[in-house]
């Protein structure tokens, strides 16, 4: 995978749309990029856990788990088959938990923060649907660049030789 950095990507394709600066980094790797898929669900990760276990041929889950602060929405054992499975990275507008084991598997995962207590499994939610927060629209096929500095999100894969 390409190196990125997103101040560079923002210096060099100024029309990329930034998240606000409310994520933190928990996963191995610390810069990712992909195409996007979405969930959006609210205290249910059950439409995570099905899209984890699917190919993710590099793609990043973007999952709207609605910001809440109440339960994880991703722990170790997803995360694990999120990479097994080929996925890129996973950004949660949530929480998330078993951080020390998140922070040793080679996925990016940013979210809100961390939550000891699971989710609810309930089958609710949508799947590839736009979702909106951080005052930033995601629409599935998008692309989206993570690193330490932030998230960016970009209408189409972006000429990373050029940054």
């Amino acid at each position: 995978m390409t190196t990125i950095i997103t101040p560079d990507i923002c210096d060099a394709f100024p029309s990329v749309r930034v998240l606000e600066p409310i994520f933190a980094n928990y996963g191995g790797v610390d810069a990712f990029y992909g195409p996007i898929r979405t969930v959006k669900c609210f205290e249910d990760n059950s439409l995570v856990k099905q899209a984890v276990a699917e190919p993710g041929n590099g793609a990043v889950l973007v999952v709207d788990a609605g910001g809440s602060p109440r339960c994880a929405m991703l722990g170790d054992m997803l995360a694990e088959q999120a990479v097994e499975n080929g996925w890129a990275g996973v950004v949660m507008y949530g929480c998330v938990r078993d951080v020390d084991i998140l922070a040793t598997l080679s996925l990016g995962v940013q979210a809100l923060g961390s939550h000891p207590r699971k989710s609810d499994k309930r089958g609710e939610g949508q799947r590839d649907v736009a979702v909106s927060f951080a005052s930033v629209t995601l629409t599935p096929n998008d692309w989206l660049y993570a690193d330490n500095n932030g998230i960016l999100i970009a209408d189409h894969a972006l000429p990373l030789d050029q940054t």
